[in-house]
């Protein structure tokens, strides 16, 4: 009987396992996972987990009863050791091996920390990327701690988000000369940095973080401005990056990530990759995503391939934030943006659309799903907006499909 066997039990991994059983398999799966609890939803953590509106049931993709009815067997709190790629065995931390026919990563990424020589080992500095990690920290944010977070992107903001409506004092530094400077346009950014200061956090762009002070646990940070400041708890949002360690023990091919050919195929015979890990082959470059439509996406494309459908990926991308009553939906990549052209505000409702020339590439929707809806579209057929009708708000969004 043919085994495959995925190692990562994130978004992706689950993904594949449920994609292989409703089109048919009826080999063995196994689905492995370094941490002891079940697939789980990952956005939330750093939004509505950390605010306590959503519990644990709720973050969790699917039942123990649903991998039970689909003969899905789960190995949780299992790291993998290494892999054989010629002998197809999988090696655990406990010297246990497990054999696979098809074996499929979906490692997903780690947090980037902050360095032991900054202070990063203090107690007291947290990431935001696994459950632990904000079961960690959830005790931390009582009014009037106070808070630094080191980095602006959209991890950083959703815990400033959720932080100052508990009551924190939130500092947040972003060396670079604006938040959200690798992902977004000015535009924005100047919106969220509009929305956090009018919540009372502090916005410190251009400024880094110089070292991090205290004895045993955080009391303090000293910035590259050279100013100190008082903080209780530190939370890093610098990044993440890609998980390859099995793969690089193993021989595998790494290209900022786990490389795969067009239908997710390794390097190795019999070894596929999706999610946050694998990069993919993109016009003339390579292109790796980290989000969970990629995850869903890409797992999908691979446990269709697995099955013999031969598919290359395309990837159709989008993004989401969730950042005090603000909804962020993004359609596309703004790589390669020459000029935006903003439609709105009506209401609490703005968009921004970005242009590479004449053609749309990419929209970032605040409170306008609609604009999120009608751009996603367009980008995914390949079609365009005349820039003039996006702009007037006497055109129905609509008629820009037609």
């Amino acid at each position: 009987m043919t085994h495959i066997v995925a190692i990562g039990a994130g978004q992706a991994g689950a993904a594949l396992v449920a994609r292989l059983r409703s089109q048919g398999f009826d080999g063995q799966i196994t689905l492995i996972g370094e941490e002891p609890v079940a697939p789980y939803q990952r956005p939330p953590l750093s939004k509505g987990y950390l605010l306590g509106e959503m519990g644990l049931d709720r973050l969790m993709l699917r039942s123990d009863e649903w991998y039970v009815e689909n003969n899905i067997t789960l190995r949780l709190g299992q790291p993998v050791e290494s892999i054989n790629t010629d002998s197809r065995t999988i090696w655990f931390s406990d010297n246990e091996s497990l054999h696979y026919n098809e074996l499929v990563l979906t490692t997903g990424s780690i947090p980037r920390r902050l360095p032991a020589a900054v202070g990063g080992d203090l107690a007291g500095v947290y990431t935001v990327r696994t459950l632990a990690d904000v079961d960690a920290m959830r005790a931390e944010f009582q009014a009037g701690k106070r808070l630094l977070i080191v980095g602006g992107g959209y991890i950083g903001l959703e815990a400033a988000a959720v932080a100052a409506k508990l009551g924190v004092d939130v500092t947040l530094v972003e060396m670079s000369r604006r938040i959200l400077s690798r992902v977004a346009a000015a535009e924005t950014s100047d919106y969220f940095r509009n929305l956090h200061m009018s919540q009372g956090v502090m916005i410190l762009e251009g400024v880094g973080l110089e070292t991090l002070l205290g004895e045993g646990r955080v009391s303090g940070a000293k910035l590259s401005s050279g100013k100190e400041i008082p903080v209780d708890f530190v939370i890093a949002g610098v990044g993440i990056l890609p998980t390859t360690r099995l793969a690089e023990v193993a021989g595998i091919e790494i290209d900022n990530g786990i490389k795969t050919d067009a239908q997710g195929r390794c390097s190795a015979d019999h070894v596929w990759a999706a999610g946050d890990c694998a990069s993919f082959p993109m016009g003339e470059g390579r292109m790796r995503l980290e989000s969970v439509g990629n995850a869903i996406d890409q797992a999908e494309l691979v446990a269709d391939n697995l099955l013999g459908a031969g598919k290359d990926y395309v990837p159709a991308p989008w993004f989401w934030s969730d950042q005090y009553d603000t909804k962020l939906q993004i359609a596309g990549l703004s790589t390669g943006y020459d000029h935006i052209v903003t439609r709105g505000p009506a209401g609490d409702a703005v968009s921004f659309w970005y242009y590479q020339g004449d053609k749309l590439i990419a929209v970032d929707a605040m409170n306008d799903s609609r604009a999120y809806m009608v751009g996603k579209r367009l980008i995914e057929s390949g079609k365009t907006a005349d820039a003039a009708k996006v702009s007037d708000l006497s055109v129905e969004l609509k008629s820009l499909l037609k």
